[in-house]
């Protein structure tokens, strides 16, 4: 009653938590999640454009429906729509500091995040805006300290809210693994119950066969004896006999009830009495099957316990090789050799000689042509045999062979006081999951830490080149700027202008005049000081060099041009 418990109560949370991996509801809540997402995004938009009219305006015009296609689309296509915000931040800032679609670019990465098992995918997207980024700094906006400020607002904005989805999304993933995992459990311990039952009815039915068994054959043997007996008449010499025929009839009896005890898909015995490996595999090639034998040296005068696991090893794997490989050749192999690996190797036979059977066989691929047996694998041969060796004291080893065919090779001991090697314990099944699921906490942990550390190592590297290249690509000579005159169109200024514009203005510099929007070009020769060109209404409104170090009150020490 508790097993069933638990297993229904685990298969209801097994369904709850599959049915709740990372993604809206379905149906009506589905549409409301939505709408509430969509809303949410548009809002800062929105109120952006209607305080700042213009370029804002026009583009949450077309940004307001796209952000609604994107939510459409992001069930199927989360990268697609992640695309969406991503665009309309650069189109309104090239380094993405547009604060108003900032909440969008963190909602849209979570979801990616969240549905999206896959890694890789999502860091060619960001792979790919990052290198786009980098063009679009240098000929769009033609300050190369754009793409820093841009690989830093992606990071914080898309990255961050990404790997948290992830963990959502892991964390969801291992909850339903540990859910299957524990109707598993119930499973396990179903059937170590069920082999408990079978173990001991198989106890049982030894007890019957060694006490009655032994009984029975004592009974007609004494009826046996006085059937012949010359002192007892016709009449009491046929009583005998009818006891001897009474106690074969209760041995077959017996035979069959112990048949009866064994296992549902347990076999009883079925190697003929005496039969050694060369009549196996003589029978099995009168059977159709394409064997061969080899036993380079003598091979005789072994253990009873090694001889049948010989045999064993031997029967089972041309049973293998006719079920998984039919019409393949098969190669036996006996010869009495070293130690296996990992001990036994000061053993010696009684008679001196080497103290291991090794016994192989191997067989190829099988042809193409060849017409499936359709006998279907019980799954455990390999796992019985291997214990069957260890109980002998020996070694199995099973697997394919670099030609496609497989090989079973086992080392036998030849002395009879061999022990039993001590069984190795294998993980089980349940084991393994959780060791496998541990070890993908642990690593996307380390992905999690690891990957925002050095995506910032990466940009602080980026600084130094893209420091030398804005220092000599942004140097104003001076004779250019003395024919700069104030009040020229701003359009034939910058055809005279150099290529990229200083970072900013100096440490310590004046601010610039009230009204006016000002860019800063290098002095050859002078890392501290810098030419400073503002402009107002699309003209040179003034010009001046700024030197922190001779400059007070905010005041340029070299006034702009009448």
């Amino acid at each position: 009653m508790r097993s069933e418990h638990g297993s229904e109560h685990g298969s209801e949370h097994g369904e709850i938590f599959r049915s709740g991996l990372p993604g809206p509801p379905r149906g009506r809540r589905s549409r409301l999640y939505d709408l509430g997402l969509w809303l949410m995004v548009c809002v800062p938009p929105v109120v952006e454009a209607l305080s700042r009219p213009g370029w804002p305006l026009a583009l949450a015009a077309t940004g307001v429906p796209s952000l609604g296609a994107a939510v459409v689309a992001g069930r199927r296509w989360p990268l697609g729509a992640l695309a969406v915000p991503v665009a309309l931040a650069l189109a309104r800032d090239m380094e993405l500091a547009a604060p108003e679609y900032w909440p969008a670019l963190v909602a849209f990465g979570y979801l990616s995040g969240c549905r999206i098992a896959a890694a890789r995918p999502a860091l060619w997207f960001f792979a790919a805006v990052a290198l786009a980024g980098l063009p679009l700094s240098l000929v769009v906006a033609r300050d190369p300290w754009d793409w820093p400020q841009q690989l830093l607002t992606l990071l914080f904005t898309v990255g961050l809210p990404w790997l948290l989805g992830r963990f959502r999304l892991q964390y969801t993933e291992l909850m339903r693994r540990g859910w299957q995992l524990a109707e598993r459990m119930e499973r396990e311990q179903r059937a170590v119950a069920d082999r408990t039952r079978i173990r001991e009815r198989s106890r049982i039915a030894g007890d019957m066969h060694d006490s009655l068994g032994h009984d029975l054959t004592l009974i007609a043997v004494r009826a046996a004896a006085l059937e012949v007996d010359p002192t007892l008449d016709e009449r009491q010499q046929a009583a005998a006999g009818e006891l001897r025929d009474a106690a074969a009839t209760a041995t077959a009896r017996l035979r069959e009830i112990i048949g009866v005890l064994r296992a549902d898909d347990e076999q009883p015995p079925t190697i003929p009495s005496g039969e050694s490996v060369a009549s196996l595999v003589e029978r099995a090639r009168s059977a159709g099957l394409a064997v061969s034998l080899e036993e380079p040296g003598e091979t005789g005068g072994l253990p009873p316990m090694t001889t049948f696991a010989a045999h064993r090893v031997v029967q089972e794997s041309l049973t293998n090789a006719a079920k998984h490989a039919p019409g393949a050749a098969v190669r036996v192999r006996l010869v009495r050799g070293g130690p296996p690996e990992g001990g036994g190797a000061g053993n010696r036979a009684p008679d001196g000689g080497p103290a291991w059977l090794r016994v192989t066989v191997a067989n190829g691929p099988a042809p193409a042509a060849a017409v499936p047996t359709g006998v279907a694998s019980g799954g455990t041969g390999l796992v019985g045999l291997d214990e069957r060796v260890r109980l002998a004291g020996g070694v199995l080893r099973a697997g394919p062979t670099p030609e496609g065919g497989f090989e079973v090779a086992t080392a036998l001991p030849t002395a009879a006081d061999a022990w039993p090697r001590a069984a190795t314990p294998r993980p089980t099944a349940s084991t393994r999951e959780l060791t496998h699921a541990r070890q993908q906490v642990r690593r996307r942990l380390r992905q999690t830490v690891v990957a925002p550390l050095a995506v910032l190592a990466g940009i602080a590297l980026l600084m130094l080149p893209i420091s030398l290249v804005n220092a000599s690509f942004s140097v104003l000579e001076r004779g250019d700027y003395e024919r700069l005159a104030v009040g020229e169109a701003r359009g034939d200024v910058e055809a005279r202008l150099p290529y990229f514009t200083k970072d900013g203005p100096p440490d310590g510099a004046p601010p610039a005049p009230e009204g006016e929007a000002c860019v800063y070009y290098s002095v050859r020769g002078d890392a501290l000081t810098a030419y400073r060109l503002c402009f107002a209404d699309g003209r040179l409104a003034s010009k001046a060099v700024v030197d922190p170090q001779t400059s007070s009150g905010g005041t340029p020490v070299r006034q702009p041009s009448p």
